[in-house]
């Protein structure tokens, strides 16, 4: 590496003092004063303090150019080339010198060169006890156990092995190399801390070994907060919400870390009313929630369409000042595009200044997955003149509101040019994308070319979108096909039957819904229940079909006999061509007045005013009878319906639906 001079740089920052006196004179103490937080936030000030560094002759002292050489390394700048390039131009590195190394690598994310480091570290200087900590932890992201192991007996030949700062950080490399003898030798060889407890837990917990993190929790002679939150955070992460629960309602002080790792458990799990229970003991309790709590309560509400408890999230943030970074602002605008609430998600897109790419890709996502294609290519668009270089996540939104929109010429000429213009090879979900695309419009061969096509074995999702497209345009001998590779990737998925047989009954095949149905007794196959919420000044109300437990079902009840003479006197007429039960059609008709969408329509119309939006989110595609219901109660009672299904969204108005009848 060639040397660094004083030639490379500007004037010193403060031309008055230099002037004032010869850098040459400038005393050590004055030179470590310009080492403030300007010197890891700017570097044209750092090149400036560079430059008077070497003028004033302090670069020959190890403290100051051990300062500039961690200013350097901070990973703000992502310059650690630059930073070596200092490293290698001062004389004679002591302990310090090369600690600052070591840490600058791993802390750029560079771990192999800290190794590398320390390797010529130990032929001109004594490594120290600050040495160690981070070198485990290079030996851990990298997976480097002969190393590991041989940095360990360098730790022990240099008597630093009871240091609690060394074994933590031990304890943890054995650990991620699933090494948990090892680890428990070196917290067992000697006194430890309640950090190397916390540690020790925490490499049970992450490889499934739990009985034995519960016996060392119940040994542990003193447990603060953080070894609970070890524990809550081990049992979630484990999925043992119920361990987690038990763990969280024994403690009697609880921090943010605590209340955070029992939200995120539960929404990781997909238990996203429990996460929201626990949020609101945590406001009862007055605890003001910090950013990634919200985050995690955000993606709650997403996911089972709690705008009102969005909504309050969204006015904390206002009321408390907190500015919506990117992180925090895109789980906000994602919560209100999943909630139906694109105008909302729209007002929040706009509020964030620093917008990453995953902010557009929510944005964008969010105007697609409500057949908003046009504007979702607009967004797309302007995207690009920002200089902000989409990614696969973005591709994938693009294509799908082409798909949704039936825009084939635009689909496949972006998809054309994934590779030339935005430099993206096309994987598996763009693929889907496009087969999506070619399907829902008909085009069924240019579909099945496409799949033989591709340079990776097509999985389920792909077959998955084309037998979808069969049961729009009633292609049953496609669907045959399909079916049959489908069943044999996901032989237990009980939505994959469904769909087969659903085609086969709106196709009159009754037989084949019969073997469909044999098939799935025969393979223990269970359908899932259908399950509609809809969310109510703050309360999740659920329904399902023939479950009488909520307190308003004889009200609800009362209100579909309502519903279903009024739809009558519009000439509805139920379709029983995918009830898929041996009984006669009018017991099949009153099933399909039960479906738990209509029971969430029924409670949306009796507790909400004439006019108001009504919002449900079901777990199944909304059936085929119930879609035309809706199209109909939405023009009849004068109301916006907004559905999230499995599959889509649909805006229901005047007796229309967004997604033009293709789900």
């Amino acid at each position: 590496m060639s040397s660094i001079t004083a030639a490379h740089f500007p004037s010193p920052l403060r031309p008055h003092e230099s002037a004032a006196i010869p850098t040459s004179k400038l005393p050590q103490k004055t030179i470590l004063k310009f080492f403030d937080t300007k010197s890891v936030t700017s570097l044209q000030y750092l090149s400036q303090v560079h430059g008077l560094v070497l003028r004033s002759g302090h670069f020959q002292d190890h403290y100051v150019s051990g300062a500039l050489l961690k200013c350097y390394a901070n990973p703000h700048f992502s310059n650690l080339d630059f930073a070596l390039k200092v490293f290698s131009s001062i004389p004679n590195p002591n302990v310090f010198i090369w600690n600052i190394v070591i840490k600058g690598c791993v802390e750029n994310n560079k771990p192999f060169e800290a190794i590398y480091f320390y390797g010529r570290m130990v032929t001109d200087a004594r490594p120290n006890k600050f040495t160690y900590p981070t070198l485990f932890k290079a030996c851990s992201v990298t997976q480097a156990d002969q190393e590991g192991r041989q940095i360990h007996g360098h730790v022990v030949r240099h008597g630093l092995g009871s240091d609690m700062h060394i074994r933590s950080a031990g304890i943890q490399m054995y650990a991620s190399f699933g090494s948990l003898e090892d680890a428990f030798q070196l917290f067992d060889n000697g006194e430890s801390d309640v950090v190397c407890w916390n540690t020790m837990i925490d490499g049970y917990m992450k490889f499934g070994d739990l009985e034995a993190a519960k016996g060392l929790f119940e040994r542990m002679p003193t447990r603060n907060t953080g070894s609970w939150n070890v524990m809550i955070n081990g049992f979630a992460k484990g999925g043992k919400l119920d361990d987690a629960r038990k763990v969280f309602d024994e403690m009697s002080e609880r921090d943010e870390i605590t209340w955070s790792s029992m939200v995120d458990g539960y929404v990781s799990a997909g238990c996203y009313k429990e996460a929201l229970e626990i949020f609101h003991q945590m406001q009862r309790e007055k605890i003001g929630p910090g950013r990634f709590i919200l985050s995690s309560v955000l993606a709650a509400c997403s996911s089972i369409g709690a705008v009102d408890q969005g909504r309050w999230v969204h006015a904390y943030l206002k009321r408390n000042s907190i500015k919506l970074d990117a992180v925090l602002g895109t789980a906000l605008l994602d919560m209100y595009a999943k909630c139906g609430r694109l105008d909302m998600a729209w007002e929040v897109f706009e509020e964030v200044e620093e917008r990453e790419v995953f902010t557009w890709n929510a944005m964008i996502g969010g105007l697609a997955i409500h057949g908003r294609a046009e504007d979702a290519l607009e967004l797309f668009s302007k995207m690009q003149k920002g200089r902000l270089k989409p990614n696969g996540i973005t591709l994938v939104g693009v294509l799908s509101a082409c798909a949704h929109a039936g825009l084939v010429d635009k689909g496949l000429r972006i998809f054309e040019n994934m590779k030339e213009f935005y430099g993206i090879e096309p994987e598996m979900e763009h693929y889907g994308c496009v087969v999506d695309l070619l399907g829902r419009s008909g085009l069924f061969s240019e579909a099945e070319v496409l799949i033989s096509s591709m340079p990776m074995k097509p999985n389920a999702a792909v077959w998955g979108a084309l037998l979808g497209a069969c049961k729009i345009h009633g292609n049953v001998e496609l669907a045959e096909r399909v079916g049959t590779i489908l069943l044999e990737l996901e032989p237990h998925n009980s939505g994959r039957y469904a769909l087969l047989s659903n085609i086969y009954a709106k196709a009159g095949r009754f037989d084949d819904v019969a073997k469909i149905r044999k098939k799935m007794k025969e393979r223990g196959i269970k359908t899932l229940p259908g399950v509609s919420t809809v969310d109510l000044n703050g309360t999740v109300h659920e329904f399902k079909m023939g479950d009488g437990s909520h307190p308003l079902m004889k009200e609800i009840y009362s209100m579909l006999e309502k519903i279903k003479e009024r739809l009558q006197m519009a000439g509805y007429s139920p379709d029983t061509s995918q009830v898929l039960f041996d009984i006669e059609e009018e017991e099949k008709e009153s099933a399909l007045q039960y479906h738990s969408e209509k029971l969430a329509i029924a409670f949306g119309l009796i507790n909400t005013l004439p006019g108001k939006t009504i919002h449900i989110v079901k777990n199944l595609r909304v059936c085929d009878d119930c879609h035309l219901a809706m199209k109909l109660i939405s023009q009849i009672y004068n109301r916006e319906i907004i559905v999230r299904d499995r599959v889509r969204y649909h805006h229901f108005r005047n007796g229309t639906c967004s997604c033009r009848d293709f789900w």
